[in-house]
C-alpha cells in the first residue's frame, strides 16, 4: 500500500507528484540538490524535501531511485535526459520502474495501468519522475491528473481504515 510519494522537486513531473501527494494527504519528500535548486529557482518551502550536500542533479536522481521502492516516469514520447537517467538508474539498482508514455496512452488508461501496477507491486514509497516544465509544458497537468485519478480510488479508502 502506497505510503509516500517522493521526487527530486524539479518543475514539471516532479512537482506534479509532490502536489498530488499534498492534495491527497499522502506524505511526500525526496532529495533535492543543494540550494533546493530547480530550473525556476529555489523550490518553495512547502515541499518537504531533504537538501543534498551537492548541487548535482544526477546524484539527486540516484538518491531518489534508491530511497523509493519503485519509480514512475511519465512522459510525452521517448525518455530523454534526466528521465532516461532515472530509468537507467532504476534498472542498475534493480528497482521496479513504470514508464507511461502519454503519446501512446490516454490519461485514463495511464491512470488505470498505474493503479494496477501499484496494487500488484506493493509499493510503499513511489518516486515520481519525468520531464521538467521547460522540456514539456503539458507534463505537470498530465502527471497530476494521472496520479489523482489512479490514487483516489486505491489510497483514500485504505487511509480511512
Amino acid at each position: 500500500m502506497l505510503k509516500k510519494i517522493i521526487s527530486g522537486g524539479q518543475t514539471g513531473a516532479d512537482q506534479a507528484g509532490l502536489d498530488a501527494a499534498i492534495h491527497l494527504g499522502i506524505p511526500h519528500g525526496g532529495s533535492i540538490p543543494k540550494g533546493r535548486r530547480t530550473e525556476a529557482g529555489p523550490l518553495p518551502a512547502r515541499y518537504k524535501l531533504r537538501e543534498m550536500p551537492t548541487t548535482s542533479y544526477p546524484k539527486r536522481t540516484e538518491q531518489n531511485v534508491l530511497d523509493a521502492d519503485a519509480t514512475l516516469i511519465v512522459s510525452h514520447g521517448k525518455l530523454l535526459g534526466g528521465s532516461k537517467l532515472t530509468e537507467t538508474l532504476a534498472l542498475k539498482h534493480c528497482k521496479p520502474c513504470l514508464h507511461l508514455n502519454l503519446n501512446k496512452l490516454a490519461l485514463e488508461h495511464a491512470a488505470a495501468l498505474l493503479q494496477e501496477w501499484l496494487a500488484e507491486s506493493g509499493v510503499r514509497t513511489l518516486n515520481v519522475a519525468g520531464p521538467r516544465a521547460s522540456e514539456d509544458p503539458r507534463i505537470y497537468q498530465a502527471v497530476f491528473h494521472v496520479l489523482i485519478h489512479a490514487l483516489t480510488t486505491i489510497i483514500i479508502p485504505d487511509m480511512k481504515k
